[in-house]
């Protein structure tokens, strides 16, 4: 299998040439690489070439390492039903950097572009209705980001009483305890009921 994905792969590179920048066999499945300004024309290669035809869009996902200049991954798996492989292209990009939409040559990658736009904040050019999808209206900063607050100041909650999402200071309903890690009854501070009889 990895021999055809290997010569699949030289393929790829051949007839796209600079448009690819790494390219990966991993775990039986086969990684591209490419610019952002180029993922159209790879999509637009990958489905059309009668040695690849992936025609099937799968999903679109995205990745944060915010430790890179270009800290976010876009991740699109396709699916070739007439050679029985998947493939994963990549994209690197910035916050302010657009990559370009996939809605034109696969129509269902529009609701991802939506959800990768709302949970990361990636923008996508061209893309026909570019808004949040899954967080609450007028909900700020983007929850997937690894710099994204595990805690904030508001939460989010349907109020059935009133008919409507509320919102509400934070409440930590549980208070701090302290463990004792060696105890298997993870320690207490006070004698548990019962155990005042027990001989010392």
């Amino acid at each position: 299998m990895n021999a055809e994905l290997q010569t699949l792969s030289d393929h790829i590179a051949a007839s796209l040439d600079d448009v690819v920048t790494a390219r990966d066999i991993a775990y039986g499945e086969l990684t591209i690489v490419v610019r952002g300004q180029d993922i159209l024309k790879a999509a637009t290669f990958l489905r059309h070439d009668p040695q690849c035809r992936f025609v099937c869009f799968i999903d679109i996902c995205g990745a944060d390492y915010p430790g890179r200049e270009k800290r976010f991954d876009v991740v699109y798996h396709l699916l070739s039903p007439h050679l029985n492989h998947r493939i994963r292209l990549k994209v690197e990009t910035d916050e302010a950097t657009p990559v370009p939409s996939l809605v034109s040559l696969f129509p269902a990658a529009n609701w991802f572009e939506r959800e990768a736009y709302d949970l990361y904040g990636i923008l996508f050019s061209g893309h026909p209705d570019l808004r949040r999808i899954l967080t609450d209206y007028g909900f700020e900063g983007f929850p997937l980001r690894k710099d994204f607050p595990l805690t904030g100041f508001v939460e989010v909650r349907y109020d059935e009483g009133q008919g409507r999402v509320v919102y509400e200071p934070v409440k930590l309903n549980q208070e701090f305890r302290n463990f004792d890690f060696l105890s298997p009854w993870e320690g207490t501070d006070y004698v548990l009921p019962g155990d005042e009889k027990a001989k010392a």
